[in-house]
């Protein structure tokens, strides 16, 4: 019998191991082994996958600090861009919806007819009570003329230019309103006064006068048409010994936000102050 050789004992021994290692792995005995020896290279294999985004970044990414300052105030501009025409747009849907407002209430009121007008200035004194519009004389405005809202009462034209004129509103000291109760027949006046307050005056003691009550102009006075919102009664002043009681009046239109009004043309105002005053013969 030939001896065996030590090359082949070893080659032998090899062989087994590489069988016995192989059915301990697919049996999962060495899965614990594997972990232990496949750490350090996933960590290897991580560590050099960061250093490849990390220089990819730096090749691909603007390395300029003044490209990249550049590109954050274009990008700056474009939003307040994008901002000025939002605001735009919103303040656009705003007149929209106004002139659609007016248009509302023109077609309301047929047998007025109107000029449509946008407020361009605001009375800066405490003391007079007005607002200017941007139509005039070349546009058909003249002195008294009827100016509302889709609200209600806003004034009367005061003075005219060829381009604008000037309105004095229903809160001015000056201005002096006929009305009526609109649950009721009974006629006042309304007064401004150089707060900007608005009172009832000249109601006889015996009308039912209530918190909430709505006033309309009643057509009398001949600086007004009939019929026209002009606001509600919120305080009312009652003396038991005085003829009249008087009230505070809400005025429907909020003057400081007005932004356009209707302008009526065809009413003509009558002036009855000679008739109404008493002169001696």
């Amino acid at each position: 019998m030939k001896p065996v050789s030590s090359n082949t004992l070893r080659n032998a021994v090899v062989v087994f191991l590489i069988i016995g290692i192989l059915f301990l792995a697919l049996s999962g005995y060495l899965r614990p082994v594997l972990g232990v020896v496949m750490d350090p290279f996933v960590a290897a294999q991580r560590w050099l996958s960061e250093r490849f985004m990390a220089v990819y970044d730096f090749f691909t990414l603007p390395r300029d600090v003044t490209e990249l300052i550049q590109r954050n105030s274009e990008l700056e501009d474009e939003v307040a861009n994008l901002q000025s025409q939002i605001i735009q747009l919103q303040e656009q849907l705003q007149e929209a919806d106004i002139l659609y407002s007016l248009l509302d209430y023109a077609r309301s009121r047929p047998a007025d007819e109107y000029i449509a007008a946008a407020v361009i200035g605001r009375d800066p004194s405490p003391f007079l009570q007005y607002i200017i519009i941007d139509h005039g004389s070349d546009d058909g405005i003249r002195y008294g003329m009827p100016v509302v809202t889709q609200q209600g009462l806003v004034g009367r034209v005061e003075a005219v230019t060829a381009s604008a004129a000037r309105v004095q509103l229903i809160s001015d000291a000056q201005s002096t309103v006929n009305v009526t109760l609109q649950t009721q027949d009974a006629d006042a006046l309304i007064e401004g006064s150089i707060s900007g307050d608005i009172t009832l005056e000249m109601l006889n003691q015996n009308v039912s006068l209530n918190t909430g009550d709505i006033l309309l102009t009643s057509g009398l006075g001949g600086n007004y048409p009939s019929d026209i919102l002009v606001g509600q009664v919120v305080d009312i002043q009652k003396t038991e010994n005085e003829l009249f009681q008087t009230a505070y009046i809400q005025p429907v239109v909020d003057f400081d936000t007005l932004r356009a009004v209707l302008v009526i043309t065809n009413f003509q105002t009558t002036n009855i102050s000679p008739l109404t005053n008493e002169t001696e013969r």
